[in-house]
């Protein structure tokens, strides 16, 4: 594991949920100093009001303006970068403006970085890059290939750039849980796309931790994802209405645009090149250089064999399952504390 005693870390997209709940896990890991980087100065305020610690430091900027990140970058050991578009039908209906900033947004930080000769970057992606079907996959996709083609120009004792990839993050900003919740809390019939469908979930602290793994791990242009279950839409709406021990009927909507049935958090392809770490698998990257022949004359005869790794075909959770998980979430915790004291 990487140490962060003594080393100054700068977060993009730092009043996020990630970012939030990053800062307060390195609170305890006596570093030199945090700089949270948004464009969100209400968000900056309620986190320095949060943390009120002289150590955090707040940037307003935006990762497109490269001067901005240039600002916030120098003399930076550790980057962390989450700044992003994230939400499906946002980026479904302003495609540049997602280009704009998880694309050339991506490649500030990234240049900025290796030019200031910060230690390591890792960049956060999801399973929505691997064979994307909306605008945000696309540009998530991308995001991870301008990553790479920048970590194959890099030499020994440059900046290492590596990549994270998860998928659903228990209780994240915009995420459905909190949705589900919020319609429970109104006695509204919950609404689900449709039950069948299953996606990955990961708790946040899991989610920092593949990041800590990825730091102290990763070689240049490492994608790593967390062996991480699954679970049904349905399931995981029956789950909650049972631990809120509420009645809300559970409407089935329909399939939205740029959604998929289930998702992928590693493709056949990546999985050839694949590490099996333990909790964690590292895709390491195409090692192909600017020698265009090879891609015309060079395959793998085990591609046949390989399976997309999937939410349909990785471990599935029961309803018991799920109730377990969310009931060890801080946010659950809290909600049937007020419950019991209201009740």
């Amino acid at each position: 594991m990487v140490e962060f005693q003594g080393k100054t870390i700068l977060v993009t997209g730092g009043t996020g949920s990630f970012g939030g709940y990053f800062v307060n896990f390195l609170l305890d890991k006596n570093f030199e100093e945090i700089r949270v980087f948004s464009r969100d100065e209400l968000k900056q305020e309620e986190m320095r009001l949060r943390f009120q610690n002289p150590k955090i430091k707040f940037y307003i900027g935006d990762v497109r303006d490269r001067d901005s990140v240039d600002d916030a970058m120098a003399g930076v050991d550790y980057v962390f970068h989450a700044a992003a578009l994230k939400q499906v039908p946002t980026c479904e209906f302003f495609p540049m403006q997602a280009t704009q900033t998880n694309v050339l947004g991506s490649q500030n930080v990234i240049k900025s970085a290796i030019s200031h000769g910060v230690s390591r970057v890792v960049s956060l992606s999801t399973d929505k890059a691997v064979y994307p079907v909306n605008s945000l996959g696309v540009t998530k996709a991308l995001m991870e290939k301008v990553v790479q083609s920048a970590s194959r120009n890099l030499s020994e004792g440059q900046t290492v750039l590596t990549l994270v990839r998860y998928g659903n993050v228990l209780f994240s900003r915009g995420s459905v849980i909190p949705l589900f919740m919020k319609l429970i809390k109104e006695k509204k019939p919950l609404t689900v796309t449709e039950p069948g469908m299953t996606r990955f979930l990961l708790p946040l602290k899991e989610a920092i931790n593949l990041v800590g793994f990825a730091l102290g791990n990763g070689k240049q242009g490492d994608i790593f994802v967390r062996n991480a279950p699954s679970c049904s839409v349905g399931d995981l709406a029956q789950a909650l209405t049972n631990i809120l021990g509420s009645d809300s009927e559970i409407q089935t909507i329909g399939m939205r645009h740029g959604e998929k049935m289930h998702e992928t958090l590693a493709s056949r392809e990546e999985l050839l090149r694949s590490e099996d770490m333990g909790e964690y698998l590292r895709l390491s990257m195409d090692s192909r250089d600017l020698n265009y022949n090879k891609y015309l004359s060079e395959g793998d005869k085990k591609f046949d064999k390989a399976e997309d790794y999937t939410s349909q075909n990785t471990t599935r959770l029961t309803i018991k399952e799920i109730e377990a998980m969310l009931l060890e979430q801080p946010e659950i915790i809290s909600e049937l504390n007020q419950l019991n004291d209201g009740a």
